[in-house]
């Protein structure tokens, strides 16, 4: 039971150090090299728990049960040593000749050990037990285990060159991976020299603890750094670099949601459209009709600093007022207009702007704030259009 203790425990950790690349819903967000690792780690899995039965069946001396946990021990360890090795070629993004030698090694290492494991219940090749029921390695299973050290110093070696190649994290997340092959091809010799001990176990731990402490917490930080980014992306408008509709709508859930609860008690909208932008496209081209929008998108945005401004059209834009800005908004308004009458004589973008301030007592949602400020844009604009 000493024996099969260790691998119960080695189980237990692998499971907790590692929850978030084994399970299969969050493996999905990540990287090809990161799912293959996630493949690695699965097939560590099966050999602690191979490796647990090892001990509870060969101390009761149930052999024939032994015999077939025996080779599900090689077929998982084998399997391993080919995912790790998939995994230090995908993760160092490099094709060269000697990375898909390494890829070719692995895949004809596993291969070989299967056909020793088919041929060792005709000729114990690989193990076998004697007539007291004593485990007896053979052969071929030091060569096969001499081979997966080799292969394993070999991709650490690999990994080590392509890190000297390196800069910042991803630099030490090369060093890490390969130092972390090379404890595993220690405790392989290891295991090689002591078969009836868990060396294999203790490195595979070693070796994944390192690495989930040293580039796997990297790899999920970057992996919700890039979520967040096409968050915000999402959120964005293409052209403008602004905040788009649909940021806009989860701005107003938000917005409904602190009125209703109280708060939020004040605030105030202000829509705003483009004059003459349709003339501009149909004279001029869509390029200029976008270099129009950009324009007056900064200079919305110029004025209404701090408030989140939001493009919901093609040349609608909203802005909506809390805080210092909706305290001075009769004087951000008198210069936005200011503003405008100016760029009007100079030729320059022309925005109609109307605003609306909620008002509790009248207002049943932020849809009737929004259709004052719209009624009060289209005056403007009216108002414009008649100094043409």
């Amino acid at each position: 039971m000493y024996y099969s203790s260790f691998g119960v425990l080695a189980l237990v950790l692998h499971f907790i150090i590692n929850a978030d690349f084994i399970r299969k819903e969050v493996s999905k967000q990540y990287s090809l090299s990161r799912n293959i690792y996630g493949n690695f780690l699965n097939a560590l899995a099966v050999y602690y728990v191979t490796d647990i039965l090892w001990g509870i069946l060969y101390e009761n001396r149930l052999i024939v049960l032994t015999y077939v946990d025996t080779t599900c021990y090689f077929i998982a360890m084998a399997l391993s040593v080919l995912l790790w090795t998939r995994f230090v070629v995908s993760f160092t993004k490099n094709t060269d000749r000697f990375g898909k030698i390494l890829m070719i090694s692995g895949l004809t290492i596993f291969i070989l050990q299967l056909l020793c494991l088919i041929i060792n219940p005709f000729i114990p090749v690989v193990f076998g037990f004697s007539e007291t029921k004593e485990y007896m390695p053979g052969e071929t299973r030091y060569i096969s285990l001499i081979l997966q050290m080799v292969l394993f110093i070999f991709t650490s070696i690999y990994t080590l060159v392509v890190a000297s190649k390196s800069t910042g994290r991803h630099k030490a997340q090369n060093q890490t991976i390969g130092v972390s092959g090379l404890i595993m091809s220690v405790f392989i010799l290891l295991q090689s020299l002591f078969p009836l001990l868990p060396f294999y176990a203790i490195g595979c731990l070693l070796a994944t603890s390192i690495v989930h402490s040293f580039v796997t917490m990297d790899l999920i930080s970057e992996n919700n750094q890039e979520m967040e980014k096409t968050k915000m992306m999402a959120l964005r408008d293409g052209l403008t670099g602004i905040r788009n509709k649909t940021a806009y709508l989860d701005v107003l859930k938000d917005l409904e949601m602190r009125v209703d609860d109280g708060r939020l008690k004040e605030y105030g909208v202000v829509v705003f459209d483009l004059n003459g932008l349709k003339a501009i496209n149909d004279n001029f081209g869509h390029d200029t009709g976008d270099e129009y929008i950009k324009k007056a998108s900064t200079l919305i945005c110029k004025i209404y600093k701090h408030s989140p401004v939001f493009r919901i059209g093609g040349d609608e834009f909203v802005a909506i007022l809390e805080n210092d800005d909706y305290l001075n908004r009769e004087s951000l308004k008198a210069l936005f207009d200011q503003t405008i009458d100016g760029n009007r004589k100079a030729n320059d973008v022309v925005v109609s702007s109307g605003m609306a301030i909620y008002d509790p007592d009248a207002d049943r949602n932020y849809n009737d704030v929004f259709k004052r400020a719209d009624k009060n844009m289209y005056e403007r604009k009216e108002f414009l259009k008649s100094l043409e």
